[in-house]
């Protein structure tokens, strides 16, 4: 299996109260809902596969887990950057698939149904501990950090998490959260529910 690599930044939000009930379980929880829907958020800095390289591209998993994530069930569906190539749209979904390792290898017998790829324009946006991403119309979602006592300028960090993207998150309130792709919809604008984000670093 050939090698590869990516990193960049990581923000996600969910229909879940602030905070994931999933964090502090190992993903065995139920859901605040009964169910989750997520759209994990990832801007790669650098990284190649297969010699192709992914730099400055973008992507987003949207998921939804009927009940705990842990008892499997999941849809996923996968929005790549339409400035991506073919080869590069490939290497993404390979990635992401887990089925070339890496972290999300961990969670693919937790995956019940593909729901597809879409392409659009991805935008990722920072100021501070505020992060916003958008997808055209399927996703557009912003979280700010919470900020740490401790810390000046930083928010508060969730350590040695289960969490497949990164086990160090940054916690962040969830102000909006808008999904509509691959059957998983979901609206909201209360304040009150999860937030992440992260630097992270995959590889295999």
């Amino acid at each position: 299996m050939a090698g590869w690599h990516i990193d960049g930044q990581y923000m996600e939000t969910c229909n879940c109260d602030f905070i994931c009930p999933c964090i502090g379980s190992n993903l065995t929880a139920r859901p605040t809902e009964g169910d989750c829907k997520a759209a994990v958020a990832m801007r790669i800095g650098n990284g190649e596969k297969d010699g192709v390289s992914l730099d400055g591209l973008s992507f987003i998993i949207l998921m939804h887990s009927p009940g705990p994530m842990a008892d499997g069930g999941i849809k996923v569906g996968l929005i790549v950057d339409e400035r991506a190539d073919e080869r590069q749209a490939r290497a993404i979904a390979d990635i992401t698939s887990g089925r070339f390792g890496g972290p999300l290898a961990a969670i693919t017998p937790l995956i019940s149904e593909n729901a597809g790829i879409e392409r659009r324009p991805i935008s990722f946006e920072n100021e501070g501990m505020a992060w916003k991403v958008s997808a055209g119309e399927l996703v557009e979602q912003s979280a700010v950090g919470v900020p740490s006592a401790s810390k000046e300028g930083e928010p508060i960090y969730l350590e040695n998490t289960a969490h497949p993207v990164t086990p160090r998150l940054a916690l962040a309130n969830a102000q909006v959260s808008h999904f509509h792709a691959f059957g998983v919809d979901w609206d909201d604008t209360s304040g009150t529910r999860n937030g992440h984000f992260a630097p992270f670093s995959w590889a295999a």
